[in-house]
């Protein structure tokens, strides 16, 4: 199995790619590199068995018909509750995150990672991603969230050395690194998050994240859904996956 994790931003400069070979006993990350571009994104992910991306691939179905009826010049009343106000503003994979992990993702109604989300949408397009729950390929994966949860990061900040200090220490019995790409890692916290894309896609792919329930599953379809590893799961990465 390989597995393509991208850490996305609006421009390329700011974009990464990682790759991790996965064999029965050991997984090998082949590839992190930054500075990239669509075409270049998307000829790695077709050479990748699942891919993992870290952006919203969607916006809160609320959001989505507010802006349909201001089109059309028919909003309705509204009182302007705390609410309302969140409903706009998260969608429900956003809620399911801060209920395991106790952080919030950022509003990709309200915040600017509403840009990203706009570039990960031509790249779902032309990867013909038309279900966003995670369903398919193409899982939607946030670090930050994950690393709480496997216990590599807290509510205090730690430095990103500190950060692949602690990835290396807890994965040192399975994972290698080639040289370049831990070369990378190390210069780079963009290159950094995209093996940690990387990682969770590993687990989405083995079952060994949370998926919506039965009651959420339409909704995730159109918001996206975040492949949001389940508590102790990283130890058992390295394993044959289910058939």
């Amino acid at each position: 199995m390989r597995t393509l994790g991208i850490d996305l931003a609006s421009q390329p400069k700011k974009t990464a790619a990682a790759s991790i070979e996965w064999d029965a006993e050991i997984a090998q990350v082949r590839l992190a590199r930054a500075r990239l571009r669509d075409a270049e994104l998307l000829e790695l992910a077709a050479s990748h068995d699942h891919v993992g991306i870290d952006s919203p691939f969607g916006w809160p179905r609320p959001f989505v018909e507010f802006v349909q009826a201001h089109r059309g010049a028919a909003l309705p009343e509204h009182d302007w509750a705390d609410a309302l106000s969140r409903s706009l503003r998260l969608r429900t994979t956003d809620l399911r995150v801060h209920e395991r992990s106790g952080k919030y993702p950022l509003s990709v109604s309200s915040d600017m990672v509403a840009l990203i989300a706009m570039r990960c949408a031509t790249l779902l397009a032309k990867l013909g991603v038309t279900d966003r729950s995670g369903a398919g390929k193409v899982v939607e994966v946030y670090p930050g969230a994950s690393l709480r949860v496997w216990q590599l990061a807290g509510k205090i900040k730690a430095s990103d050395a500190e950060l692949l200090a602690r990835l290396l220490a807890r994965t040192s019995e399975w994972l290698r690194w080639d040289d370049a790409a831990l070369a990378a890692c190390h210069a780079s916290r963009d290159c950094f998050d995209a093996v940690v894309a990387s990682l969770i896609t590993r687990a989405a792919a083995l079952g060994l994240t949370h998926p919506p329930s039965p009651d959420e599953v339409e909704l995730a379809r159109e918001e996206g859904w975040i492949a949001l590893p389940i508590a102790g799961s990283l130890e058992r990465l390295c394993q044959p996956p289910t058939q």
